[in-house]
């Protein structure tokens, strides 16, 4: 992967709906040469996917909360994954180091929904204990990374 590369993935990222001509241009190629380096990157596993975004608010989604699962000591972690994704209002989970074995993100319309929720969260075997930070707002979120940032250059700017 080459700097013309992360430059079209970070159009893309910005951009899911760039044409090839547009992402041709950008990068100082034809629209042919931006649609095959594309295409490598697909088939590579780099780019997994496209997507809308959706502002959770305008689908009924208000409430928004960090859940901090904390496994009891004969948990099976793949097991607790599994159930978690088996809930629709989570909607990412994260395997992270610390006391708590994952980070999940739940999307819920009411913080009587929420409560429901966190029932279900707590129901699952290998739960031990939960905590919810609820989020008051949000500043960003799916930030797309600069075509410096993905190139690695992170932290050498001054």
């Amino acid at each position: 992967m080459d700097a013309i590369d992360r430059k079209l993935i970070a159009i893309l990222r910005e951009d899911g709906r760039a044409t090839y001509a547009e992402l041709g241009r950008a990068v100082g190629l034809s629209a042919s040469s931006a649609h095959e380096r594309v295409a490598k990157l697909e088939n590579s596993g780099v780019i997994v996917g496209y997507h809308a975004v959706v502002d959770p608010r305008a689908i009924g989604l208000g409430v928004t909360a960090l859940v901090g699962i904390q496994p009891t000591d004969n948990a099976d972690d793949e097991e607790v994954a599994d159930e978690l994704e088996r809930l629709a209002e989570v909607e990412s989970c994260y395997r992270v180091a610390g006391e708590e074995a994952f980070i999940v993100k739940v999307r819920v319309g009411t913080v009587d929904e929420l409560e429901l929720s966190l029932g279900r969260l707590r129901r699952i075997g290998g739960v031990g204990r939960t905590r919810t930070t609820v989020v008051l707002s949000t500043r960003f979120e799916s930030r797309p990374n600069s075509s410096e940032e993905s190139a690695g250059t992170l932290g050498e700017r001054e």
